[in-house]
């Protein structure tokens, strides 16, 4: 029998929508900072970039362990934990000297991210179970937003010259401060419909079922593609339509704006038209909109087919950390730890494989590697329909009038 809640849990919605955008806030002031770090850390371009590895490493590292954590205490336990370990790690960068301490503030600022992420992504789960209609996709986009509000505060206090440590140390103080408030509106245990209390044996002893690695490995395909365009759309402007730099700026900007916008709407569309629609058509356009650009002679051209690109992408992994989620309310957190892992792995290979391959083609043919992965989800969609003999992998639907 379905168990329906009296009314939505909005106050959790308000609160996961705080911690996906703090997550992005935090991260976007790190990324703003990467030259001064780098500065104050007296180290070249190549030696930051094998640095950022251990960023990567740490992101996994957490993901794995904090996965099997919240399915064991509860996403209320973990998503605080996690939140203060992201937010008090990224001031260390900025107290690095040397190559090897920010190594080491690197790794513990990726340890915190990877933790917080899978945390309230499960929590996420968690409040979509409880509405009983898909609301997964917004929290990412509040992610996104998160990303540009730190793009904005970060240029105006560089811009009135504050040195690092305190804008990093602010971040801080304004990350725990919102942890603290939040906390308390986050769902507790026994009010998660489909998990009341953790078993004996232990989630994380499971055996983690194909499904989810399949979706895991749809996640990487696609969050490669993403990691593409993040690094390589700037660059293919410039280097291949010999677009001005400031123009050339637009392309990740065209991206990033379509697929914030894109995920504020997917939700919607997935409540009417399912989670294979989304993928399968959105995956097919984000496929259109790359060979459009990677083909375009004219800049507009260009511009428009990231355009097309990130509102393609942008409603599609959510779908598969909400379908992992969804597969067993006890082990939540395992499932979409695998989905975050392998799909944070193709963000960071995207980039790394197109590298080598400009050594072989010119770049934008590079881009037909991201367009035949969109291809493959779109002919893979079928695996995020529910198995006829698991009625645990949807939320409990909600009447009409909710």
């Amino acid at each position: 029998m379905v168990t329906f809640m009296p009314r939505p849990p909005s106050a959790a919605r308000l609160a996961t929508f705080a911690f996906f955008a703090l997550n992005g806030f935090v991260l976007g002031m790190w990324i703003v900072h990467i030259p001064a770090v780098e500065h104050r850390a007296g180290i070249t371009h190549a030696t930051l970039g094998w640095l950022l590895l251990l960023l990567g490493a740490g992101a996994f590292v957490g993901m794995q362990v904090c996965g099997p954590l919240t399915d064991r205490l509860g996403a209320r336990r973990v998503v605080p934990a996690g939140a203060a370990l992201c937010s008090a790690a990224v001031v260390l960068p900025a107290l690095a000297m040397n190559a090897w301490s920010l190594g080491g503030a690197l790794f513990v600022l990726g340890l915190g991210n990877g933790c917080l992420d899978v945390a309230m992504n499960t929590h996420a789960v968690q409040v979509e179970r409880a509405y009983g209609r898909p609301v997964m996709s917004a929290f990412h986009a509040v992610f996104s937003v998160g990303g540009v509000l730190a793009a904005l505060v970060g240029a105006t206090t560089i811009g009135w010259g504050w040195n690092v440590t305190p804008a990093l140390a602010g971040v801080a103080v304004v990350g725990l401060l919102v942890t603290a408030l939040a906390t308390g509106a986050l769902l507790p245990r026994e009010s998660v419909p489909g998990a009341e209390q953790p078993s004996t044996s232990g989630a994380a002893k499971r055996r983690t079922p194909r499904r989810v690695w399949a979706l895991a490995a749809l996640a990487l395909m696609l969050m490669l593609c993403e990691g593409v365009a993040n690094d390589w759309s700037v660059l293919h402007l410039k280097d291949v339509l010999d677009a001005p730099a400031a123009t050339a700026a637009l392309a990740y900007g065209a991206f990033a704006a379509a697929m914030t916008v894109g995920r504020l709407v997917t939700d919607r569309v997935s409540a009417r038209r399912g989670p294979v629609f989304v993928v399968r058509y959105g995956a097919g356009l984000a496929a259109l909109g790359l060979s459009a650009a990677a083909l375009a002679p004219w800049i507009p051209l260009a511009l428009a087919g990231w355009t097309m690109f990130g509102i393609g992408l942008s409603g599609c992994v959510p779908q598969f950390f909400s379908a992992a989620g969804h597969i067993d309310p006890e082990a939540s957190g395992v499932n979409v730890s695998r989905v975050a892992g392998l799909g944070y792995l193709g963000m960071l290979a995207g980039p790394a494989i197109i590298g080598p391959l400009t050594h072989l083609m010119p770049l934008n043919l590079t881009f037909f590697l991201p367009v035949a992965l969109c291809v493959v989800a779109v002919a893979a969609t079928g695996i995020l329909r529910p198995a006829p003999d698991d009625t645990r992998q949807q939320p409990a639907q909600q009447p009409a009038s909710a």
